[in-house]
Parts: C-alpha cells; structure tokens; sequence
C-alpha cells in the first residue's frame, strides 16, 4: 500500500475487513467505526418498514427536502432555507470545499479528518495545516489553540475534533467568526457528547453569514448504511449549493426516516440521552482500564472515541488483534499528523469493550513483561 493509499483510508469498512480476514462481517468487533454499538434505534426499523410499505421506493423523492427541512428547522430554531440535508456529511464536505476553494487558503487543523482534504483537492483549493498540540488537560470544553487572524482563509473546525476527542468551547470559537472568511464547523459527534450543544456554534448562525456548520444523524442513529446529514447556514449560501449537487443526493428510503424520527422531539430526546450516558459512563471506563499497560497512552477525550498512543509502533498489535481475535481498531495514518504509534478506538458496549481488552491482555501480555524487566535492570 502506497502512503497516499494510506492517508486516504477510513474506519468502519467492514465487507473489505472481513473478505482481507477471511471471515463474515458478524465475527468482527469493529472499533474503527465511531458508530452508537446499541443502535440503530427500533424506531428506525419502524420506519424503515413503514417507508417501504408507502410511496419511498416507487417515486422521486421530493428535490426541495420541504419536509425534512421543515422538521431539521423546528429541532434547531431556524427558518427552514437555513439547512440543507445531504447524502451524509462527506457529501456537504464537497460543496463546502468549493466554497473554500473560491474563497482562499484553507487551514486544516492537524491532525484532523482526511475527508476536508479529499474534498478541496476537488476544486483544487488551497491548504495549510494547522498543527494542534499532541497532549492536553482532562477537563472539557477547552479553549480553542491561539491563530493568527487572517482575514482572507478559511478555517475548518471539528467539534469535537477527530481524532483527539477534543471539545472547543463556543467561547473560544467564536472570535474566530470575526477573522476569516469563511469558518466551516463540523459538528458531527457533537450529539453524542454530554452537554456538548453548549458548545455548538449553530445558535451564531443568524449573526455570521460566514459561518456554516455540518451535522451528521449517521453517527447518533448509527444509520451509516443510509446517508443522511444536513449543513446549516446563509440560505443563500446553500441555495447555492442546491444549484450544485445532482438532481436526487437523498435517497427515499433515508428522506422518509429523517421526517418520520426527526418529527418526534420526545423520542429523539431520549435517544439522545442514552447515547450521551453511554458516552459518559464507557469512555472513562475504557481509558482507566488501558492504563494498565504501560506501552499505551489513552489520551482524555469528550467524544465516543479514544485516541492512543504507544512507544512505538502500534501497526503490528492493530494487526494482531483482528487477525488472532477479530478485532478491529483505526490506525492513524490516515490523519496527517499522527503515524503507527497511534491507534483510535470507538467506544463499545461493555461487553465489546470486555473483548477488546481480553485480546488486548493477550497481545500485551509478553511486551509488557519485557518493558518492566528492562525497567528494572536499568
């Protein structure tokens, strides 16, 4: 595999991992993905059902998204011309870029999520990374790293970020709307974090026609087999953006689920407080259990991923795991910035979380006992 092939990878391929393993998806534990493992929901299959039984397969599904619109607009506050669905957010991602494309220099905070840079190769805009410290406190939300104001780039957020877990404060990001020309927040993990919509950038929408956030309702729902996210923003802007895109970027099948759920506040609500608790009680969990070892480092994280580090490279135990035990982590690589020595794992249930760690005891188990007698014969 070439480094380019590298970079471009993503987690959560789980036919390609289970055809390279020689085994059924289902034998995986798949903690590339950052997908909710107790979803998706009933009530998608519900609806799912009821969309099939009505008119979702059979005609065109409705190209000005009037409805779901409708129901985006009530959840968050705004009009409905301030949002615009799409085939998941790497779909927004490309038309976001071909608005930073013409606008000037992009400033990717690295290391960050290979997909901005896919999408502004597409217009071949201009970009910088933006290096981000490796080591950070425990204590969330934090304050955005110190930039230079430049009133002709764009700046891209992610928040929380990915791969980190780290959750900016709306204080510290929010200055930032004043010295670009464009901010670009994605906010898709935002949902699962607890009392993480404090921070979202989404109530400076009215105040900032620069300013566009992206949200995804695959990694809440864990619906990533169906596509559906939307970005916020001038509706000028994604008018713009309509005129762009192809006839029919939603499916029926995923239109009809975002009216049908996301019409129903209550449920979605709930929904959203058993994820956010699910977030909060596995991710310490995980991370006091990794200490154990003292080849790897968990790093604090608000989100439903944990990044880690190790003393060297991560690469032949990533590969151990799902070649002996089935069990698949992220490499790194594919964030410019990190290398082998880096793993990210997607928080599980506990019982998958149980697995990891029994695959983990076995892997570490003699490179543990080899770093402490070098320790002690120091």
């Amino acid at each position: 595999m070439t480094s380019g092939e590298a970079r471009g990878r993503h987690g959560g391929n789980l036919a390609a991992m289970a055809r390279d393993l020689g085994c059924p998806p289902g034998a995986l534990l798949d903690a590339s993905a950052s997908l909710v493992p107790f979803g998706p929901p009933p009530a998608v299959r519900l609806a799912l059902l009821r969309a099939l039984a009505g008119p979702a397969l059979r005609t065109y599904p409705d190209r000005d998204w009037l409805l779901l619109r409708r129901v985006l607009a009530a959840l968050h506050d705004l009009p409905p011309a301030w949002l615009l669905p799409g085939n998941g957010a790497s779909e927004l991602f490309t038309w976001a870029a071909r608005d930073a494309a013409a606008t000037g220099l992009s400033l990717l905070p690295t290391p960050g999520f290979a997909d901005y840079r896919r999408a502004l190769l597409c217009w071949g805009g201009a970009m910088a990374p933006l290096p981000l410290p490796l080591s950070w406190a425990r204590s969330f939300p934090q304050e955005f790293p110190a930039v230079p104001p430049a009133a002709d780039q764009v700046l891209w957020v992610t928040n929380p970020h990915n791969p980190t877990g780290q959750l900016w404060s709306r204080a510290s990001l929010e200055p930032l709307l004043r010295r670009y020309a464009l901010v670009i927040c994605d906010e898709a993990f935002l949902p699962l974090v607890p009392d993480g919509e404090r921070q979202s950038l989404i109530p400076l929408l009215e105040q900032h026609a620069n300013l566009v956030v992206v949200r995804s309702l695959t990694k809440l729902l864990s619906i990533a087999g169906l596509r559906l996210g939307y970005a916020l923003g001038s509706p000028e802007r994604l008018a713009r953006w309509s005129r762009w895109r192809d006839p029919w970027p939603l499916n029926g099948l995923a239109l009809t689920l975002g009216e049908q759920l996301l019409a129903k506040p209550g449920w979605l609500q709930g929904w959203t407080d058993r994820v956010q608790g699910w977030v909060a009680r596995e991710g310490p969990w995980l991370a006091g259990r990794l200490h154990r070892w003292p080849l790897l480092t968990p790093s604090p994280s608000a989100a439903n991923f944990l990044l880690v580090r190790g003393e060297q490279s991560l690469e032949p135990l990533r590969q151990a795991l799902a070649r002996r035990h089935r069990v698949v982590v992220r490499g790194c690589t594919s964030f410019e910035g990190l290398g082998e020595d880096w793993l990210r794992i997607g928080l599980q249930s506990r019982r998958g979380h149980r697995r990891l760690l029994r695959a983990l005891a076995e892997e570490l188990a003699p490179a543990q006992t080899t770093s402490v007698s070098r320790a002690t014969s120091r």
